[in-house]
């Protein structure tokens, strides 16, 4: 177990180091609208996106590794690449494609409870494609485990913090929002989602997280 998650944190660090250089800029975020803005709290109005994303099972660290490998596997080439030979037949070339990281990695529960984080046994982990792709240029997934998904623009609270991310601390920063959300009298979609920007190895002070909860549009 422990030489595994070995494995899975030097997976998750070639994949993400750019993060931890300083060259944000480099890597793409989804791009917002930023709405309100309230200390560390702030509504945000996301653009339409395009997400690979898996369904595992499991605690929140181990489906946290799991999902990462599996997308990750999709980024790194476990791909089929379309090519055109022609105007009008295109042809399975068998290539595969490597597609450019994107931040933050996102983990959100499937349970019925849906402001718990801490105990939930079923998570949906995505990372959002790059902007210069559509569905119809993305590179089909290889592994039928992950899908590619597109998301129409919604709107999210969003509270951001650093630090580990243990299950305690995950859930007691979701209670803040929703919290925060219920005096202001905003109406909440769905589930809370985890947000994770930085590598392993990152300072727990020097991270970067947030708890993103989609809200309804007024």
């Amino acid at each position: 177990m422990k030489f595994h998650r070995t494995l899975s944190t030097l997976f998750f660090g070639l994949l993400m180091g750019p993060l931890s250089t300083g060259n944000l800029m480099a890597t793409e975020e989804p791009k917002f609208e930023s709405l309100r803005k309230e200390d560390n709290i702030e509504i945000r109005r996301y653009v339409p996106l395009i997400v690979a994303e898996t369904h595992v099972d499991g605690d929140m660290d181990t489906a946290s590794s799991r999902g990462f490998q599996l997308i990750a596997g999709y980024i790194f080439g476990n791909n089929e690449r379309i090519a055109m030979t022609a105007p009008v037949v295109a042809e399975p070339q068998g290539s595969s494609e490597k597609i450019a990281m994107t931040a933050p990695v996102s983990i959100e529960p499937q349970n019925a409870e849906d402001s718990k984080m801490a105990g939930a046994q079923r998570w949906r982990i995505h990372f959002v494609m790059p902007s210069q792709y559509t569905l119809a240029t993305l590179p089909k997934p290889l592994n039928p485990q992950v899908k590619l998904r597109e998301i129409p623009a919604r709107t999210f609270a969003t509270l951001t913090y650093s630090g580990i991310n243990t299950e305690s601390t995950v859930q007691e920063k979701t209670n803040e929002l929703l919290n925060w959300l219920s005096t202001q009298k905003i109406e909440t979609i769905g589930n809370p989602q985890l947000a994770r920007y930085n590598p392993p190895w990152t300072l727990p002070f020097l991270r970067r997280n947030e708890i993103l909860q989609e809200i309804r549009a007024k």
